[in-house]
């Protein structure tokens, strides 16, 4: 499985205890990209850098290779989709991956990508 972005933030929420065990039992993947939209966001507080910098520290962190930028290419050349979705879904079907992500909606186009909202009842 590979995380968006907004999963892990929404892991860091006190009352999301549910996602973070889902997280921990599913030992995920993130892509490196994700490291910079979490790490790097500009209202980052001091007081969740160290949970992110930990979180990272403890997960597999997948480069942004040549195959996740052709990937991510062919993406946006067929629909219009932000840089970081594009990035996102390119990792997740190079590395043949589920992405679990709370904006299904965003990726419900891409057929050969499987979906998973762990906030929703599957």
């Amino acid at each position: 499985m590979l995380l968006d972005s907004n999963i892990i933030i929404y892991a860091a929420r006190p009352e999301n205890s549910e996602l973070r065990r889902f997280i921990a039992e599913c030992t995920p993947a993130v892509s490196a990209l994700s490291y910079v939209e979490v790490l790097g966001y500009h209202r980052l507080s001091e007081s969740d850098r160290p949970y992110f910098e930990e979180f990272f520290g403890a997960t597999r962190i997948l480069a942004i290779s040549q195959a996740v930028l052709n990937q991510a290419v062919v993406l946006r050349q067929m629909r219009k989709m932000t840089l970081g979705d594009s990035i996102i879904a390119g990792t997740a079907l190079v590395y043949n991956l589920t992405l679990v992500t709370r904006n299904i909606e965003d990726f419900r186009w891409i057929t050969q990508l499987t979906l998973l909202n762990p906030f929703e009842d599957n």
